[in-house]
């Protein structure tokens, strides 16, 4: 029992017209949701990597040139980690761009920002905006109270000036003494193969 060679043209003309409707449809560049993703995944890899650690630290963000990169921060001094996988900085896609990084108070729109994160789980409140090429919005939002990270297609309301109580703010700056140095403004050069 085989096909007829008509029986076969008649397959392959199914399946490609399947193929022309399909594949449009998908995407192989990444897109914004999934940088986004990412940037979420990496926050908290950085935010477990530095419990389990009990070593601060920092993830800088080159608004300008789409790059972060990782430092391991040693009292007042700054070295690249162990792991050879954050040797170089790493970009984001091309269609990617970061567009703002705010810590706490300080808005910037360009030049590099470093987010720190502290042995005990927390991390500098954050909030940073990436746009695509055809100009989407994903903002990506870190409470340093609760670790919570919040993902949006829209701009997040100022955050609220929270009262905190005497017993915690006596463990917060414990932590932050761990982590001395506090956001870079200009932050150090990048690590070997960038400029």
């Amino acid at each position: 029992m085989g096909f007829t060679l008509l029986e076969m043209l008649i397959a392959l003309f199914l399946l490609g017209g399947v193929l022309a409707v399909i594949l449009p449809r998908i995407s192989f560049e990444e897109d914004l949701r999934s940088t986004g993703r990412k940037l979420v995944g990496l926050l908290r890899t950085f935010q477990g990597q530095a419990a389990i650690d009990q070593t601060p630290l920092r993830l800088y963000l080159d608004i300008d040139q789409g790059l972060h990169w990782m430092m391991v921060i040693e009292g007042k001094e700054e070295r690249l980690p162990l792991d050879p996988a954050w040797k170089l900085p790493r970009p984001l896609p091309e269609s990617i761009r970061l567009t703002e990084v705010s810590i706490g108070q300080d808005k910037r729109m360009s030049g590099r920002v470093g987010v720190t994160f502290f042995p005990n789980g927390r991390i500098e409140p954050v909030t940073m905006y990436l746009m695509d090429d055809k100009s989407n919005l994903l903002g990506v939002a870190v409470d340093s109270l609760t670790g919570a990270i919040r993902v949006s297609d829209e701009r997040f309301d100022p955050p609220p000036n929270r009262l905190i109580p005497d017993r915690v703010k006596v463990l917060l700056k414990a932590s932050a003494q761990a982590g001395a140095g506090g956001t870079a403004r200009g932050g150090p050069p990048p690590p070997r193969g960038v400029q």
